[in-house]
């Protein structure tokens, strides 16, 4: 009997890739492995195949996660390689799209890079805030589009209690600036909109510089293993 015709006990392959029996059922029946053999006696027959099977899996988890790498092997397993790659597709799509996001907020912070992101506070005495028509003067567009910024959920000044108006504090002129910048980028609402939201959550400029260097990083790591988990799976393939 040559080595990949081996046959190996649950508890066999267990031991060969560091898992418990338990955890090897629950991943055949979840359709990470391919269905088992059985003995005259109804005992689960594992083969190399098998084992294969359990490291491709462990390749994908760190670049794919969880969820995406057992829909992956489970359509290898019912016989749809091309529905398993479309969903290899479909992540590295959705890793492209985090990574345009970065960019945007990089370039966002290049845009107000030399210039007073953060204004300081009013002195006493003066107004809380800006008028519409101060802030578009400020940002260098017309009130129009700061309107349309608002209806989509870019911008959200406070308004004056009694007239209604709109007034802008030092953090809506940021945002406002910092839209005008991505738009000029031909970055459209839904890609500005989560960088707004790295932004507000940071706190300041600096503070999203760094989530965005550690951002990076975290993307590049993912990158690779999402390449290392399609060469495994690319092999596992090769071999079926």
């Amino acid at each position: 009997m040559s080595n990949r015709e081996r046959h190996l006990r649950t508890v066999d392959l267990a031991r060969a890739v560091g898992l418990s029996t338990q955890q090897v059922r629950n991943y055949e029946g979840a359709g990470v492995l391919p269905p088992a053999g059985r003995t005259d006696a109804g005992y689960r027959v594992f083969g190399e195949r098998h084992r294969d099977a359990l490291l491709t899996y462990r390749a994908l988890q760190p670049g794919y996660g969880a969820v995406t790498a057992t829909r992956v092997m489970r359509a290898v397993h019912d016989g749809d390689v091309a529905g398993a790659l479309a969903l290899v597709d479909a992540a590295h799509a959705a890793l492209h799209e985090e990574r345009v996001s970065l960019r945007a907020a990089g370039e966002a912070l290049e845009a107000l890079a030399g210039r007073e992101a953060d204004a300081p506070p009013p002195r006493s005495g003066e107004p809380s805030g800006l008028r519409i028509g101060e802030v578009a003067a400020l940002v260098g567009v017309r009130t129009s589009a700061l309107r349309v910024w608002e209806d989509a959920g870019l911008l959200g000044p406070g308004r004056e209690r009694g007239t209604g108006y709109r007034v802008y504090g030092p953090g809506d002129v940021r945002d406002a600036r910092v839209v005008r910048a991505l738009r000029r980028s031909h970055h459209l609402f839904e890609q500005i909109r989560p960088v707004l939201e790295d932004l507000r959550r940071a706190g300041s400029s600096e503070a999203l510089r760094a989530a965005i260097e550690a951002r990076g990083r975290a993307l590049t790591a993912r990158t690779r293993a999402m390449l290392a988990g399609a060469g495994a799976l690319h092999a596992y393939l090769e071999c079926g």
